[in-house]
């Protein structure tokens, strides 16, 4: 039996802004696993575009983003509703859920912290990778079928290969066809695209599947800019689990980590 394709917004954007928090994807926005469904990486990125808006404050920044994939990610229309957990006045934890069809398919909860001045203090151990004009084009699109896939720019670091590997992404398509959303949300919808970019085994038919469950994002520095950078190891245990561990890197330098927790079979 084969599954209904959505009815998909036209334009040249992730999502088509419904109004009071609902949406509609595009072709842009199309996973990787099943054409019928959207990739983790815009819907993580049209949920940090909500979180940056509920209740916003100018003395704190998002410093983690917890995302749980409760299911297949729907395309077409869908709902993202905003809530805070936890209020204070220096730390507050505030929640998003992406709905479709009465039921949630991602739930998401985001840390912002308080901002001060400890320069002074400030240092990294994560090294930098090479810059972008230093990478050769790859076309992901190679490796993986899917709308999003197509969506994006990529540049390939010299040592690439399965299970490491450095990638830079941008993609020239706005989030939303307001073409108003911040840097930060910008990068975290490309985020999920790391557990893609040094796989392990090829995708495809006698092969593998190790979609992630969980989107994990620690940020030490607010990044920005069109460029995400990922320096990317792929791990896979011998008992069906696997992680993705990534160092996020804007044009700057690092700025963050991000796991994923796969689940690894037989396709």
């Amino acid at each position: 039996m084969t599954t209904a394709l959505p009815e998909l917004a036209d334009g040249d954007f992730y999502y088509e802004s419904l109004g009071k928090g609902r949406y509609r994807s595009t072709i842009h926005a199309q996973g990787a696993w099943n054409p019928h469904e959207q990739h983790m990486a815009p819907a993580s990125g049209i949920m940090a575009d909500a979180l940056v808006r509920h209740k916003p404050r100018d003395d704190v920044r998002m410093a983690r983003i917890s995302y749980e994939i409760l299911g297949l990610i729907p395309g077409g229309e869908f709902q993202v509703t905003t809530s805070t957990l936890r209020p204070g006045r220096t730390i507050e934890l505030i929640q998003a859920e992406l709905s479709a069809g009465g039921r949630v398919a991602i739930r998401a909860a985001a840390w912002r912290m308080v901002t001060s001045d400890t320069s002074a203090v400030a240092a990294v151990e994560d090294e930098s990778m090479p810059a972008p004009d230093e990478c050769k084009p790859w076309e992901g699109a190679s490796v993986w079928p899917g709308g999003y896939i197509r969506s994006l720019e990529m540049r390939l670091a010299e040592g690439h290969r399965p299970g490491s590997g450095k990638v830079w992404i941008r993609t020239s398509h706005p989030l939303t066809d307001q073409e108003d959303s911040s840097d930060l949300a910008r990068l975290m919808g490309l985020v999920d695209t790391a557990n893609g970019i040094a796989a392990r085994v090829a995708p495809g038919e006698d092969s593998y599947i190790f979609p992630n469950v969980d989107l994990q994002i620690h940020m030490y520095r607010e990044p920005s800019g069109e460029w995400l950078g990922l320096d990317n190891k792929v791990s896979f245990g011998a008992d069906g689990i696997g992680l993705t561990s990534t160092v996020l890197h804007d044009v700057n330098g690092p700025f963050g980590r991000a796991e994923q927790i796969l689940t690894l079979r037989k396709s």
